[in-house]
């Protein structure tokens, strides 16, 4: 499988207060920190379906941190509170998914990873 290349979107920076600069060195440090990791964790893999199943546990996380700050929104704004950095960390755990699911040939891997773990839970549950 090939390496992953991550990003940050301009736009997603262009969202973020002008006079904070830390905030986009943090969001590019940490897209550049799950990126090392992700290759790492690709060429350490044995074969496609290894390297896909660990990609998939990220994305996991990623989905997972992208509910946390959906549901942080409303409640920043019910304390009078800008939510603009929870929208902005919000949009990119789910734009790195979408790039992590249009990287060449990852994408497929994902999605029939994300099924067979569909299936062999199914079948759990239903062997109970």
């Amino acid at each position: 499988m090939d390496p992953i290349s991550l990003g940050v979107p301009e736009p997603i920076l262009e969202r973020l207060p002008a006079d904070d600069e830390t905030a986009a060195a943090d969001m590019q440090q940490a897209v550049a920190g799950w990126e090392a990791r992700l290759n790492r964790a690709i060429e350490e893999a044995d074969d496609d379906r290894e390297a896909a199943s660990q990609v998939l546990e990220a994305v996991d996380r990623f989905e997972e941190r992208y509910e946390t700050y959906d549901e942080l929104i409303p409640e920043l704004r019910a304390w009078g509170q800008s939510p603009i950095y929870a929208m902005t960390w919000r949009t990119l755990y789910a734009d790195v998914v979408a790039q992590l699911y249009d990287h060449d040939d990852l994408g497929e891997h994902l999605r029939r990873e994300r099924n067979a773990r569909l299936v062999e839970d199914g079948i759990r549950l239903q062997d109970l």
